[in-house]
């Protein structure tokens, strides 16, 4: 009902219409005066006159209703445009609200899950308080190594200086831990993802990188990019030791695989608008960027292969194309 009340009456006659009738009028009854009364009878040939009579009246309404028809189509582009433009708000309130009410649900699951992962180092870990605490400065990340063999003999012990830090006492996190914590649980009955990551969160390093990939991983979920969504072409372990190598331009562009459009144009978006989510990104490139280098130094290329398969390293390739980071 309400789309019909607004479509002009296109049969409804106007104030245009009514002036044009009124000029017509007007005119042709002050033609045929003249024409009739006041014109003087001459000797002019009778079609001439006929043809010069004809002119003299329907020229002149013929005009009036040609501006009449000009105006009265204006009239109706202009409600046309009106009646657009409202759609057009129309479809964006429905897309924003769409949006706000997805990344509402998405913010409420994935705050679910990071409540469950504090809730399980709390149960088993008070040291992982630090967890959730204020990041006040970087700290170079250390390369993540396997653990070192136990000693053989049983007088075999380990000189240990004093004021040494409680994270040097400890063993190497494993490259398989690491790889599994940066690719985050799949689910909360995902109990080895969740002991990787309570051992990845010991390492100060690796914790950093892990609350910089959180962090941003959330802030995109809220425009509805998730990383499981992404099908990125995988570069080879080369392309990625060439990159831990310092190179940059074509030889490493395939790093940048991601290719889904709405994802791309979500963040290059966020980024020129948001300046909390840009923040948040490039602190979060510049520790993966020093992970890689360090890490592609003693793994594998299996290593390297399942390390771009992670949530993380694929929220990197995405960041760092619209970043330009393998320009």
């Amino acid at each position: 009902m309400s789309g019909r009340q607004d479509r002009p009456q296109a049969d409804r006659l106007t104030v245009i219409e009514v002036i044009a009738v009124a000029l017509s009028l007007l005119w042709l009854a002050g033609t045929g005066l003249f024409f009739l009364v006041l014109a003087p009878q001459d000797s002019v040939d009778g079609a001439l006159q006929f043809v010069i009579v004809l002119i003299a009246v329907f020229m002149p309404v013929a005009m009036i209703w040609v501006g009449a028809t000009a105006a009265r189509a204006s009239r109706v582009m202009r409600e046309e445009s009106t009646r657009l433009q409202a759609a057009i708000d129309a479809i964006r309130d429905a897309y924003l609200n769409q949006n706000q009410f997805l990344g509402q649900t998405v913010d409420k699951t994935v705050s679910q899950k990071l409540d469950e992962i504090v809730a399980a180092q709390r149960k088993t870990e008070t040291t992982l308080a630090t967890f959730s605490s204020v990041r006040t400065h970087e700290v170079e990340p250390r390369p993540v190594l396997a653990p070192a063999p136990a000693p053989s003999g049983a007088d075999d012990q380990v000189a240990l200086p004093l004021g040494t830090p409680a994270e040097e006492i400890q063993a190497p996190l494993s490259r398989a831990d690491f790889i599994t914590a940066l690719n985050f649980p799949e689910s909360p009955e995902d109990k080895a993802g969740f002991a990787a990551l309570r051992r990845a969160l010991k390492d100060r390093p690796t914790a950093q990188l892990i609350r910089a990939a959180q962090d941003i991983l959330t802030l995109m979920s809220h425009d509805g990019i998730y990383m499981d969504d992404l099908r990125p072409d995988m570069a080879r372990p080369e392309i990625w030791r060439r990159f831990a190598d310092g190179e940059r331009g074509r030889t490493v562009a395939a790093l940048g695989g991601v290719r889904d459009r709405s994802s791309l144009a979500l963040t290059a978006a966020r980024m020129r608008q948001d300046a909390i989510f840009r923040d948040a990104a490039h602190h979060f490139l510049r520790l993966f960027d020093r992970m890689v280098s360090q890490f592609a130094e003693t793994a594998t290329d299996a290593e390297i292969s399942e390390l771009s398969e992670t949530r993380t390293a694929r929220a990197f390739m995405l960041l760092g194309r619209v970043a330009g980071t393998f320009d």
